[in-house]
C-alpha cells in the first residue's frame, strides 16, 4: 500500500481548521459558551463525589510533564526495537511539538469565560485553551497506535482511547477546564501527528524502505473502527443513567443534557481519531530482513 502524504496534509489542514472552528465556538459563540460552561458545571456535580474525584486525580496525574516524558521515550524505544527508525525518531518530537503548541497557544489565545453556571469564585483560569492534558492523552494515545504491531492496533486504539477520554473527563470533574478546551487539545494532537506522518511518508517515498504489502480487508476495518462503537456507546449509557438517576445537579435539565452531549462528544471524537490514525497506517510494517528472505525456501511453482 502507497500512502500518500498529500492525504495525511488534509488532515492536518482539517485539525487545524477544526482547531479554528472550536477557538471561535468556545470564546465567540453565545449558544456555545453556554453548554461549554453547563456540561462543565455537570461534571464537576460527578466530581464532587470522594471515590470519582480520587480515580480523576490519578487519571489526570498520569500524563503530568514527568510520566509524559517516560511514555514517550518507552513509544520510542518500542519503535526503534520494530526497526522503525524514521518514527522512533519522530514519535519524541512530535509530541513536544504537540505540547509546546498548546503552551504557546494558551497566552494568545486565552480570554476570561464567566459563566452563571460556575458561581463565583470558580472560573477557570484565562489561559485553559486548548487543554495541555488533553493534547498529551491523545497524543500517548495516537503514538502508541502508530508504533504498535498490526495484531494489536485495534487494541492499542481502545486502550488509547480510554486514557484520553479518562484524563479527558477527570480535568473537567476538577474543574481545571471547559470541553471545548479538551477538543482543541485532541485536535492540537491530530495535527501533529498528521504532520507527522506527511514528512513520514514523503520520506518514505524519497527514501523507500523495504516493506511487505498487506491491505487491510473489510474485516480489519471493522476491528478498527471497533473501540469507537464501544467507547461511544458505554460511555452514552453511563452518562445517561447517572443523570436519570439524580446524580447530576437536581433541577439542571441543561447540565443534564449538556454533560451527556459533551461526554460523548469527547469519547466519539478520542475513538475516532485513534481509529482513523490506526486504518491510515494500515499495511506499513516492515517486512523480513534480507538475511532471513534468503533462508525460506522457494515458493512452489
Amino acid at each position: 500500500m502507497h500512502h500518500k502524504p498529500s492525504r495525511a496534509l488534509l488532515a492536518t489542514l482539517g485539525c487545524a481548521a477544526g482547531l479554528l472552528v472550536t477557538a471561535i465556538a468556545a470564546f465567540a459563540w453565545p449558544l456555545a459558551r453556554a453548554h461549554d460552561a453547563a456540561s462543565l458545571a455537570g461534571f464537576q456535580t460527578l466530581g464532587a463525589h470522594p471515590l470519582l474525584a480520587g480515580v480523576a486525580n490519578w487519571f489526570a496525574n498520569s500524563v503530568d510533564p514527568a510520566p509524559y516524558a517516560l511514555i514517550g521515550l518507552t513509544l520510542a524505544a518500542i519503535a526503534l526495537a520494530r526497526r522503525r527508525i524514521r518514527l522512533a525518531l519522530a514519535v519524541p518530537l512530535m509530541m513536544l511539538a504537540a505540547s509546546a503548541t498548546t503552551e504557546l497557544l494558551k497566552p494568545v489565545v486565552g480570554g476570561v469565560r464567566n459563566s452563571d453556571w460556575l458561581g463565583p469564585g470558580h472560573q477557570i483560569a484565562a489561559a485553559s485553551w486548548p487543554s495541555g492534558h488533553a493534547t498529551a492523552a491523545m497524543m500517548v494515545a495516537l503514538c502508541a497506535v502508530l508504533v504498535a504491531p498490526p495484531l494489536l492496533r485495534p487494541l492499542v486504539a481502545l486502550l488509547g482511547s480510554v486514557l484520553a477520554v479518562g484524563v479527558s473527563y477527570a480535568i473537567l470533574m476538577l474543574g481545571w477546564h471547559f470541553p471545548s478546551d479538551v477538543l482543541g487539545g485532541f485536535l492540537v494532537a491530530g495535527m501533529w501527528v498528521s504532520l507527522s506522518l506527511t514528512l513520514l511518508w514523503w520520506s518514505e517515498r524519497r527514501w523507500p524502505v523495504r516493506r511487505e504489502v498487506a491491505v487491510a480487508g473489510t474485516r480489519g476495518v471493522r476491528s478498527l473502527l471497533a473501540p469507537g462503537a464501544l467507547i461511544a456507546a458505554g460511555v452514552g449509557a453511563a452518562t445517561a443513567l447517572l443523570a436519570a438517576h439524580g446524580r447530576l445537579a437536581p433541577g439542571y435539565v441543561l447540565a443534564h443534557a449538556s454533560l451527556v452531549l459533551g461526554a460523548v462528544a469527547i469519547a466519539i471524537v478520542a475513538a475516532l481519531m485513534a481509529s482513523a490514525v490506526a486504518l491510515a497506517i494500515s499495511g506499513t510494517d516492515p517486512g523480513p530482513t534480507a538475511a532471513h528472505r534468503r533462508r525460506l525456501p522457494p515458493a512452489p511453482g
